[in-house]
């Protein structure tokens, strides 16, 4: 028997101008929906189901696959612009008029050039786990093996604990906790992403990082919407130093850190940072930077 929402909501679809959009919502209807931008080879099936239900306890959640990945057809964009555009495309589906977002990694800048562009559309987005933008200045070097292990025409579970959690017990501990959460869904889900989608996202993630940064403080400065930037102190993948340069350029954001958590942090501490999210959604934490860590004592490595 399923133990969360997200395995057994209904699968729905939904007509726009280049795709036939598949999606699923959670939660109680009624007030603002919260729509969430995937990752990089991430599908409707790839969604931690405790996270999804931990949102959904005090949100409209709606959860989907971009244009030309996973369940929803159509040419893969090759851009964030082209990702973004997918997002509005599907929102204005749905005949939604303002929505909050919720986006991880590549997912989460992609929120955030929807919300400088369409500003009448965003009314307060989540950056979870996400490049700004461009080569954020001082970034260190990445670690070689995360590009090796991002290539793979298919990961193992291991290489995906690897990408998305510390190189700790608590973070390998964490991982698999994850998978065992998904696996309902990842066990009976198709179609996965395919090469000409996940092509298109490494496209986009080259492109993105080929912005002048000064480009990328400009646009920054130019969104006057709360933003919340999350990160995982130990992100193999987006380096902390994203999040906080972020914020530095935005004129109204919020920082929280997990200080013992990698890319994957909102799933490691889902209660948490679900909290966090409802927190900002509902304009307690607005106006100032806040650096939220983790209360975990910071795991030694293994």
């Amino acid at each position: 028997m399923s133990t969360y929402l997200a395995d057994t909501a209904e699968s729905l679809t939904v007509e726009g101008p280049s795709a036939t959009f598949t999606y699923r919502r959670i939660g109680a209807r009624g007030g603002l929906p919260l729509v969430l931008l995937n990752r990089v080879r991430g599908t409707l099936d790839t969604w931690d189901p405790q996270f999804l239900e931990h949102l959904a306890a005090a949100h409209d959640v709606i959860v989907f696959d971009n244009v030309g990945t996973g369940y929803t057809t159509g040419t893969p964009p090759d851009s964030v612009a082209g990702l973004a555009e997918g997002a509005a495309e599907f929102i204005e589906a749905l005949g939604l008029d303002r929505v909050d977002l919720l986006g991880w990694t590549l997912g989460g800048t992609a929120a955030q050039h929807l919300t400088l562009h369409r500003p009448d559309l965003v009314r307060r987005p989540v950056v979870a786990a996400a490049s700004p933008g461009g080569t954020v200045p001082g970034a260190p070097a990445p670690n070689p093996k995360v590009g090796a292990t991002m290539t793979k025409p298919e990961f193992i579970d291991d290489d995906l604990v690897f990408l998305f959690f510390p190189e700790t017990d608590t973070g390998r501990t964490a991982g698999h906790a994850y998978l065992a959460r998904a696996a309902t869904r990842l066990a009976a889900g198709l179609p996965d992403v395919s090469q000409a989608a996940a092509m298109g996202q490494t496209a986009a993630l080259q492109k993105d990082a080929s912005i002048p940064f000064e480009q990328v403080r400009a646009d920054l400065a130019a969104i006057t919407q709360p933003v919340l930037y999350a990160t995982g102190m130990q992100d193999a993948m987006i380096t902390p130093l994203a999040a906080y340069t972020a914020v530095q350029h935005l004129p109204n954001a919020t920082l929280v850190a997990y200080s013992d958590a990698g890319h994957a942090f909102l799933f490691q501490h889902a209660e948490d940072f679900a909290a966090q999210v409802t927190a900002f959604l509902a304009d307690e934490t607005s106006r100032y930077v806040k650096q939220s860590l983790s209360a975990a004592p910071q795991p030694n490595a293994g």
